[in-house]
């Protein structure tokens, strides 16, 4: 008698499946703003820029596709195709493995939809400081989903704000986009106890900054 057979293995999608897939969703999105072709081409480049530091390449087309959604969207706004009416903010450091990802957390969260974040590396990481996301966790905010950017030139010349932290000259200047500068010690490497400081010198920074952007004070406490 013959045993009978188990359930069928699903079939392995690959990651030029998963882009092509989600560039017909993009072409929808932004539909008579850019080509399917576009959309593929930042996709694609996406996917290349964050294999190049990828250790675990298993979700890496999903995050590819988050990245270029953002750069898309910056594209969209500095060609005046889409306009948000909010404030644009980015944070860059070396590795947006530290000190870049919590001041956008911490601003994110803070915000609630009243500023648009994003953060990048000029020198991005495989992955973020685990003691950064146990930091940022303890004040109730959840990093487990973020992962390091490479710094492009789209999201710079869509932010109205670009906050410098320890990257150097790596960050193009764009007349009309404000430059701060925060000179705040590197987490890497550091245990819990020392990133907390970090985080609370950060989250100071943040708050007055999104009361200078909104007028408002923070929501989420």
């Amino acid at each position: 008698m013959t045993e009978p057979s188990g359930p069928a293995m699903p079939a392995l999608v690959s990651p030029e499946a998963t882009l092509a897939r989600a560039a017909q969703q993009l072409a929808d999105t932004y539909r008579g703003v850019y080509s399917r072709e576009t959309i593929l081409r930042y996709l694609d480049e996406s996917y290349q820029l964050l294999a190049a530091t990828a250790r675990i390449t298993a979700h890496l087309p999903n995050l590819a596709i988050r990245f270029a959604t953002e750069r898309l969207t910056a594209v969209a706004r500095n060609d005046g195709a889409v306009i948000t009416g909010i404030p644009e903010v980015l944070f860059v450091c070396v590795h947006n493995a530290g000190r870049s990802q919590m001041a956008a957390a911490m601003l994110d969260h803070h915000a609630a939809g009243r500023v648009h974040v994003r953060s990048a590396g000029s020198t991005p990481a495989s992955e973020i400081n685990p003691a950064v996301i146990a930091a940022l966790a303890e004040v109730g905010i959840d990093m487990t989903k973020e992962f390091p950017k490479p710094l492009t030139d789209e999201v710079v010349r869509a932010s109205d704000v670009v906050v410098l932290m320890g990257c150097g000259d790596a960050c193009p200047v764009y007349p009309g986009t404000r430059y701060l500068d925060w000179d705040l010690p590197d987490p890497a490497g550091l245990p819990i106890g020392q990133v907390r400081p970090i985080r609370d010198e950060i989250d100071t920074r943040v708050r007055a900054l999104l009361h200078e952007l909104t007028g408002q004070e923070t929501i989420n406490r």
